[in-house]
């Protein structure tokens, strides 16, 4: 099995990555996904879920598909800042990142993107949260936006952020991953 890895944080928005996990996760996919965070002490969600992380960062698996990184309210902390060592692997190996919410202003602190096409909860609040961050000219007002190994979103746009991984991933494609964004983002599939 092909892992896809969720950052998990305390006070992580579980909504953020929920759509998209349960479908990466179906055994027929061939991806299995698991947590990781700075350590493994449990962290509890926006919503009171506890979630005991499979990794930390000193076990993280070399080996992995993407780095999904929900937002929440941990992403200002300076102990999450150590999760720059695991996206740094990413974009060394070429693994997708897909950050949304909050995340996406860690990503902007850490100046990953710079360079790439990327959204954010809007330009105004990633530039306050990122002070450093110089991508102004790569910024899109969009709900999610992906470019190369990234994808951003902003925190309303759960369902296209997951539109955007099960493409990546390519889990679903075509008209099947078109009647699913239907079916989550307007309750109906198109006739």
């Amino acid at each position: 099995m092909k892992k896809v890895l969720v950052f998990v944080t305390d006070g992580f928005a579980d909504w953020e990555a929920s759509y998209v996990t349960a479908e990466i996760n179906k055994p027929e996919t061939g991806y299995q996904v698991q947590t990781i965070a700075i350590d493994k002490d449990p962290k509890v969600s926006m919503g009171g879920f506890t979630v005991h992380p499979d990794f930390s960062l000193q076990d993280a698996p070399l080996e992995f598909e993407m780095l999904i990184i929900p937002g929440g309210t941990g992403w200002r902390e300076e102990k999450n800042q150590q999760a720059k060592q695991l996206v740094d692997y990413c974009f060394e190996h070429d693994i997708p990142v897909a950050a949304i919410c909050d995340a996406t202003t860690f990503l902007g602190i850490h100046g990953y993107l710079d360079q790439l096409k990327h959204t954010g909860n809007s330009l105004p609040y990633l530039k306050e949260g990122a002070p450093d961050y110089r991508g102004e000219e790569n910024y899109i007002a969009e709900q999610s936006v992906s470019d190369g190994c990234l994808i951003t979103a902003n925190g309303s746009g759960a369902v296209e952020f997951s539109r955007d991984i099960l493409r990546k991933l390519g889990v679903l494609e075509g008209e099947e991953l078109d009647r699913w964004y239907d079916i989550f983002k307007n309750g109906f599939i198109k006739k």
